[in-house]
């Protein structure tokens, strides 16, 4: 198959390496220097160092010539560039079918990815979401991982998930797709709550506890816009809320961890060199569930420390003093 992974970040690159082992990948990208260090040197520096690119990829900095003909198409940029990156390949290649990978609501409108894509292509599009606990570089290493591919319809799913299931990169199919996108966004929100945890040292007991109420948040929230509650329990649910809460590599966390450090978000942000997509989502999940009215502490804390009107300790106080209620 042909494939093009539209953005060379971590993630459209740690998938280009991994789908080159049996497909045929042109991996597109607008930084004319990324572009050129990965055609001389066969790596990513700026976003992937330490992983070679493969000699069968194909780097390309032409749009229109890297979606020609292609058989699918990845969009692998953060989601506050999908709906700019959609307007370009709704007239380049309006037809293909089309993934993405971004987690998060569109700052401002509050939309999830399939609602954007929605908006901007046909109604007959082939579309869908890859999303689950997954870190780009074990990826690119070829570390087992499994992921979920939930499409608007069942069939699409299952389709573009055999095309890309392979033996270390593991693709289920799933037709919930506000549920998969729900909870790829809200995790990330999470997992700076448990980075806040585990850098004020609250310990491992503070951690599951919280993981497992932000999980009924994430489910709380995603029922409310439409999505199954068992997709929660699954890979792109408690799947990936483990992993990014937990994982070292998690820039989530990160964030949380160097906020309960006393840093400035502003130089947490620099110092990170990548998008941190929950510093993002957490405004918008505030706005979207009390529109909805829907009760999550956890991220209102989060977005309330990230604007500055508290600190990492009064985070916890605030979540601490809570009145006692049922499970």
């Amino acid at each position: 198959m042909k494939l093009t992974i539209i953005a060379a970040g971590a993630w459209g690159t740690a998938l280009a390496i991994a789908f080159s082992r049996r497909h045929e990948v042109t991996l597109w990208t607008h930084e004319t220097d990324v572009a050129a260090d990965m055609r001389g040197n066969r790596v990513n520096l700026r976003y992937l160092p330490g992983h070679r690119i493969p000699d069968n990829i194909r780097v390309s900095t032409d749009f229109s010539s890297a979606v020609l003909g292609a058989s699918m198409l990845i969009v692998a940029t953060p989601i506050s560039g999908l709906r700019p990156t959609l307007k370009v390949v709704r007239a380049a290649a309006r037809n293909v079918p089309l993934l993405w990978v971004c987690k998060g609501f569109e700052t401002g409108s509050g939309l999830l990815p399939h609602q954007i894509v929605g908006e901007m292509l046909p109604g007959d599009a082939v579309f869908g979401a890859l999303s689950g606990p997954s870190f780009a570089e074990e990826v690119a290493s070829g570390q087992p991982t499994a992921v979920a591919l939930a499409a608007n319809r069942l069939d699409d799913a299952r389709e573009m998930a055999r095309e890309l299931h392979g033996n270390r990169l593991r693709i289920y199919p799933n037709d919930d797709l506000i549920g998969v996108e729900v909870g790829g966004a809200v995790k990330n929100v999470l997992a700076i709550a448990t980075g806040v945890c585990d850098g004020l040292g609250l310990g491992l007991n503070a951690r599951a506890a919280l993981m497992t109420r932000g999980l009924a948040e994430i489910a709380r929230l995603g029922q409310a816009l439409g999505a199954k509650r068992e997709t929660f329990m699954g890979l792109a649910g408690l799947g990936d809320l483990l992993l990014t809460c937990t994982g070292d590599l998690s820039r989530n966390r990160r964030v949380g961890l160097a906020l309960a450090g006393g840093r400035s978000l502003t130089h947490v942000l620099e110092e990170l060199g990548h998008v941190a997509e929950g510093v993002y989502t957490a405004r918008e999940v505030e706005r979207l569930s009390t529109r909805l009215g829907v009760e999550m502490p956890i991220a209102g804390a989060v977005s309330a420390l990230l604007d500055g009107k508290i600190n990492a300790a009064e985070a916890v106080e605030l979540l601490m003093g809570r009145d006692q209620r049922e499970e």
